[in-house]
């Protein structure tokens, strides 16, 4: 575990990403953790780690409006949480192992952070033409299949997300809007915001098992993003993502480039 004071600088970066959260709807995680290791100089792991526990903690938020509402679909839920616990478990265990004896794990969380920014950034700019392009064919797949597509999707994103911070929100939703075409969009969204609470929460604990969680880093990030996130979806009634989400998936490719080369 590491500890830091509480940093205004930090909870106005907190501030600037709740704000685009917010606005776009876009994770997190693909905004905060580059901003972490590439603006603030933070250990990728740190930032990871950080990163998921403040993940959990708002989306956790998230959840509790959603299944107040109706708009959680937990059978989808439980499903992903299948395949994405154990993949978690099993990435951190060998994340531990890498960083205790070959010192690779900066490089690989490098890497796969930027990988996943560039994925993320590509399902925000093509999401429609993504879903459009499989429509129809899982409608008639059984039900049986359906359900082992989505413990195998589970599965990636417990990787991914354990590995990057980043992954579970328009990557897992744009796979999710594919294999259940016929759930509502607030369905779909809600279950995707519900299985990413126990997805960050077990990979945040098993970072900060391995000392990579700065407290006062989280906290410092809390305290900026609340506030954020609800100016920042009181700005999207008046402003179309149509021109912002070009940008920020622009910028997210550009620094996934950065990371990797």
């Amino acid at each position: 575990m590491i500890l830091t004071e509480i940093n205004p600088l930090y909870s106005l970066a907190g501030v600037a990403v709740g704000i685009l959260v917010g606005m776009t709807g876009v994770g997190g995680g693909s905004l905060m953790t580059p901003l972490l290791v590439l603006a603030f100089g933070f250990h990728p792991a740190t930032a990871v780690g950080t990163d998921l526990l403040y993940a959990s903690a708002t989306k956790s938020v998230g959840t509790v409006v959603h299944g107040i509402s109706g708009t959680v679909d937990w059978k989808v839920v439980r499903r992903l949480a299948y395949g994405s616990v154990p993949a978690t478990l099993l990435t951190l265990l060998l994340l531990a192992q890498a960083g205790a004896h070959f010192d690779g794990a900066e490089h690989v969380i490098t890497v796969t952070l930027g990988i996943a920014l560039i994925a993320t950034a590509v399902a925000m700019l093509f999401r429609q033409q993504i879903v459009a392009y499989f429509a129809g064919t899982f409608d008639a797949m059984p039900e049986s299949r359906i359900m082992r597509l989505t413990v195998v999707l589970g599965a990636i994103l417990g990787a991914l997300v354990s590995l990057s911070s980043v992954g579970a929100g328009a990557l897992g939703m744009t796979a999710l809007l594919i294999l259940y075409p016929k759930l509502p969009t607030n369905r779909l969204v809600g279950s995707d915001i519900a299985h990413a609470v126990p997805l960050t929460l077990i990979a945040g604990t098993g970072h900060w098992a391995m000392g990579s969680v700065d407290f006062g880093l989280l906290t410092s990030l809390l305290i900026g993003s609340v506030p954020g996130i609800i100016v920042g979806s009181l700005i999207s009634i008046r402003i179309s993502d149509r021109i912002l989400r070009p940008i920020l998936a622009g910028t997210l490719a550009l620094v996934g480039g950065k990371l990797i080369f």
